[in-house]
């Protein structure tokens, strides 16, 4: 690890991550570096998105036959 950078939390943040790393046993550091891996994994992308659009349905569920609760 030879890289530092200073980042300036607002209160609340600051408090959740010091609390998150008591009641964990990690460090500040670790967790940090590793929410930056998860990011840099997705890539920005929206994981979830990929499958918008994606399903193919009736135009209109409720006109399918054999499928009534009578």
């Amino acid at each position: 690890m030879g890289n530092a950078i200073t980042v300036r939390l607002d209160e609340d943040t600051a408090e959740w991550l010091a609390e998150t790393a008591r009641k964990s046993g990690v460090s500040q550091g670790k967790i940090i570096r590793d929410q930056l891996a998860l990011a840099r994994q997705a890539k920005g992308e929206k994981p979830f998105m990929r499958w918008a659009g994606s399903v193919a349905k009736p135009a209109d569920l409720s006109a399918r036959k054999g499928f009534s609760k009578k």
